[in-house]
């Protein structure tokens, strides 16, 4: 079931989005720059934390803020239409609604199936899962602690898992259907991403600075990130539609479980003591105490020298891009598990919260927000192409709409800003494509 059926059936104010779009994607965008076409007319009266679009329409844009805000704007019916194209929001959940947060929202989300439902996580303890149309809760959550990211499966067939990274140490699994909890994973996160290769593999960003590949339908994780394991190169693309199967990140676990094995069996050998999990023993040289999520000694591998503040995983699931509290950004192999080597420059980011990342369909560039700017990077030199600026504080959150070839970044200055190609529709219509790959501000 969609949401605002009314508004779509009304003749006089539907767009034909697929139109421009088609155009759009027809050739290269050379620039990017604050749209003179279109303006987001901001509520909050807080920090944006979570910016999303909606994956089924790419028409509905979700919002939410630190005042305990969240609204929703139609990208394609603008309440004003001359000389800008302004876009209100069409509801507004602030503390004045009965159901609504009492502290900062730190991740909204649309159902990746329908506009039926959304998600809101907040630092007031709570998950809430919405009823769009009748804009009232319908299930909620109750979390021991801060609830600093939310994510849902873009994927998911079987599951309606909302994982949840919250400030006691672990990432609960919520399940929509049942209104309870799934099961616990034991790691102390601050940010936490679905693989886009399969409904069963979540990646988490750890305070310790460690990257962990979970399989929900079993104990532990199965891959831990290390920035000492490198590899030189990008790996050739594959197929249109062919993704990473289950079997392949099952196949991880199975050697990863092979070689703990393998470890435990020399160990033994060679007549040392094998301690428990979590255990660490009174003198030797191990004093740092295990990690519970870990599964073995050989697990305490770290991708950042800090917090891990940042995850994206690219469309096609190959690859992650990772940012810490280091200021450092990593491009990792899925696969492989290793450091591809790109060179990002080293870049100021936030450190007291996730950031948002957004990455273009073809994974060329990534938007790192960085401080009051947005950087613009390539994924696979780690060249910066261009600085965003139009922030007055802060940037917290980026999204690129893949239809519309826009990006919309929200900041703690409270504004929504839209970042649009720089040739005009008429030139995009009449022009010639041109091959051009740099970006601007």
């Amino acid at each position: 079931m969609h949401v605002w059926k009314e508004i779509r059936d009304r003749e006089g104010g539907k767009v034909h989005s697929h139109c421009f779009a088609k155009r759009i994607k027809s050739n290269r965008i050379s620039q990017l720059e604050l749209s003179n076409q279109k303006d987001i007319v901001s509520p909050h009266k807080g920090a944006i934390n979570s910016l999303q679009i909606d994956s089924t329409e790419g028409r509905y844009l979700l919002s939410a803020a630190s005042d305990a805000s969240v609204a929703v704007f139609d990208l394609q019916r603008p309440a004003v239409y001359q000389p800008i194209s302004k876009h209100s929001s069409l509801f507004l959940l602030d503390k004045h609604h009965r159901h609504a947060h009492k502290f900062s929202v730190s991740s909204a989300i649309w159902y990746p199936i329908d506009t039926g439902l959304f998600v809101t996580a907040s630092y007031d303890h709570h998950i809430n899962v919405w009823d769009t149309n009748t804009i009232q809760v319908v299930v909620n959550f109750k979390m021991p602690g801060k609830v600093h990211r939310a994510a849902m499966s873009n994927l998911s067939t079987s599951h309606m898992l909302i994982a949840a990274a919250t400030e006691d140490v672990q990432v609960r699994l919520c399940d929509i259907a049942s209104g309870a909890f799934a099961h616990t994973l034991l790691d102390g996160v601050m940010t936490v991403e679905w693989s886009n290769s399969s409904e069963w593999v979540l990646v988490t960003g750890g305070c310790d600075g460690a990257i962990r590949f979970w399989d929900i339908r079993r104990a532990g994780c199965f891959l831990v990130l290390d920035q000492s394991r490198t590899q030189l190169g990008r790996r050739p693309p594959v197929l249109k539609g062919s993704m990473m199967t289950k079997s392949k990140a099952l196949s991880l676990q199975d050697s990863s479980t092979k070689s703990r094995a393998a470890q435990k069996k020399h160990a033994n050998g060679s007549g040392s003591k094998q301690l428990p999990i979590g255990r660490v023993p009174s003198k030797g040289p191990m004093k740092q105490r295990l990690h519970p999520g870990m599964l073995s000694t050989q697990d305490r591998a770290t991708a950042h020298y800090g917090a891990v503040t940042g995850l994206k995983v690219t469309e096609d699931g190959m690859y992650l891009l990772s940012a810490g509290s280091d200021s450092r950004l990593r491009l990792w192999d899925v696969q492989s598990g290793c450091d591809t080597l790109v060179n990002f420059e080293t870049v100021r980011l936030q450190i007291n919260k996730p950031l948002q990342f957004a990455t273009t369909q073809d994974a060329t560039l990534v938007f790192v927000p960085c401080m009051r700017s947005v950087k613009a990077f390539d994924m696979w030199s780690g060249n910066m192409k261009s600085i965003l600026r139009g922030h007055y504080e802060c940037v917290n959150s980026c999204w690129f709409n893949q239809q519309d070839q826009e990006l919309y970044t929200g900041g703690n200055d409270r504004q929504i800003l839209v970042w649009a190609p720089a040739r005009s529709i008429a030139d995009e219509m009449d022009g010639p494509a041109e091959d051009q790959d740099n970006w601007s501000s």
